[in-house]
């Protein structure tokens, strides 16, 4: 009998004969295991490298035919065990996922509609973005956890494990792009209201709007480097895990390789860069102090709270993710890992930072309401300081007469536009005098043409006035050349 069996590969148990065997109470023919190199390992399992099987009385084979054939046969990647504790955390945190993740949906739809139309400089999809990352986090965050209870379930550690480490980087991934278009689109809406009451205050080209440019690809430059490092590599020495000398030799050192490593610092870069567009934004668009003391002061009173809130959990979070690139025994990728660590470090952070993103989206209106209404109070001022007085609500309602339109002519429709332009019924009795005195010079204008008019009282001729002479020059007026009719109608 052997006293040290290397990596827990045991020897079989005797059975009735040379060529029997007996695993889980069941007698097997010894010969064709060996033929077909099954080899017979300490976690009540038998494998030969393609096939691996439990050996347990309850999920024993039934038989073994000669041609290498389990009969009733139970898989070793079969999730046949009961729920573990991983299992039930895993449950436990994707309920708050699953919530958030309708939140995050209302909130979308609050957000994203439009009440003013839309402009070249700034786009509905930039502040819509935040919201598509928080969807997407919510999604990564439940397949994750979905996918971690069957980690505990399966008897030998497969492809659970590889399922659930593989969409917790991708949770990690958006969730940094939803603090960064959350900080992001902040300053843009910071900058629409600065420019809003006047848009040539700031210009189109300069050093500023070029930075604003550069640095989102900047940022995403190093997120992207992030996914690149982490997600294209081959995770199948992951599951490597089923006895501690294999996960000591093939599992851990996968798993803090120099790539996880390098992926965890890309998180610092883009950690640092939100610092630095928080910044920006604030120095631009809003009131600057003198001094590095008053400028501290600045950057705490106009950074938003939220803000002061998700900027340090996403610190924390690129933290556990350096974290785990050196220590395997804290590390989500490892089955055996504290599930304190694994579920407070890993899924804490992010879960923090949607809900404050949620908060955010309840507590604040939409910006296109928010803007009509700063651009009511500006009008409001501004006829305060001409003294205009507008008139009451129910002046419309109490003076509208939209409903006579079709028994009006002509004349009665201009005299109500001119009501409503402003004029009154002073201007609408001003113009109707101005016709009537037009109509009346023009009809003393025919009485003055030399030419008597054509349209007369229908006799042949008129009397010949007393004492007209037609030998004197002096009974006619003489012809200037031009009609005083004419004239007349020009002055």
């Amino acid at each position: 009998m052997h006293l040290f069996f290397t990596r827990d590969v045991l020897p079989y148990s005797a059975g009735l004969n040379s060529s029997d065997t007996v695993l889980g109470g069941v007698h097997l023919n010894l010969t064709v295991l060996e033929f077909f190199n099954y080899t017979l390992y300490s976690n009540d399992t038998v494998s030969n490298g393609s096939n691996c099987y439990v050996t347990t009385p309850k999920f024993a084979p039934a038989a073994l035919l000669d041609n290498g054939t389990f009969v009733n046969a139970t898989w070793c990647y079969d999730p046949v065990q009961n729920i573990g504790p991983r299992a039930k955390a895993a449950i436990g945190v994707a309920i708050p996922y699953a919530i958030a993740l309708m939140l995050v949906l209302a909130c979308l739809k609050k957000h994203a509609r439009l009440y003013l139309p839309t402009t070249k400089r700034f786009y509905p999809v930039g502040k819509r973005w935040q919201w598509y990352y928080g969807s997407m986090v919510c999604v990564a965050a439940f397949i994750g956890l979905f996918t971690a209870i069957d980690v505990d379930r399966n008897w030998v550690v497969g492809l659970p494990i590889i399922l659930n480490s593989f969409f917790w980087y991708l949770m990690q991934q958006f969730t940094m792009a939803l603090v960064w278009e959350a900080v992001r689109h902040w300053g843009s809406w910071s900058e629409r209201q600065f420019i809003d009451p006047d848009p040539f205050t700031l210009r189109e080209g300069d050093k500023r709007s070029k930075f604003e440019f550069w640095l989102p690809l900047w940022y995403y430059l190093w997120l992207w480097l992030n996914f690149f490092l982490i997600i294209p590599r081959n995770w199948g020495e992951i599951e490597k895990q089923r006895s501690p000398d294999q996960t000591a030799a093939r599992a851990a050192p996968n798993a803090t390789d120099a790539r996880f490593k390098a992926a965890a610092f890309c998180l610092v870069v883009c950690w640092m860069t939100l610092l630095v567009s928080l910044r920006h934004s604030i120095n631009h668009y809003h009131p600057r102090n003198r001094g590095p003391i008053n400028k501290a002061r600045g950057l705490i009173k106009y950074t938003p709270w939220r803000f002061i809130l998700i900027i340090p959990l996403a610190a924390c979070l690129v933290g556990y993710q350096i974290l785990v690139s050196f220590r395997w025994d804290y590390s989500v990728l490892n089955t055996k890992a504290p599930l304190a660590a694994v579920f407070a470090g890993g899924y804490g952070p992010a879960l923090l930072i949607l809900y404050v993103q949620i908060a955010y989206g309840f507590l604040s209106p939409n910006e296109d309401k928010e803007l009509i209404r700063q651009r009511r109070v500006r009008g409001a001022e501004i006829d305060r300081e001409m003294g205009i007085v507008a008139k009451p609500a129910w002046w419309k309602r109490v003076n509208r007469d939209d409903h006579l339109v079709g028994k009006m002519n002509m004349r009665e429709r201009i005299a109500r536009n001119v009501r409503e332009v402003g004029g009154g019924s002073a201007t609408a009795r001003g113009v109707q005098h101005n016709i009537d005195v037009q109509a009346d010079e023009r009809e003393q204008a025919d009485r003055d043409i030399e030419m008597a008019s054509m349209a007369g009282d229908g006799s042949a001729s008129r009397p010949v006035p007393p004492g007209f002479d037609a030998a004197k020059g002096a009974t006619f007026s003489s012809y200037g050349g031009k009609s005083d009719r004419r004239r007349q109608e020009r002055t």
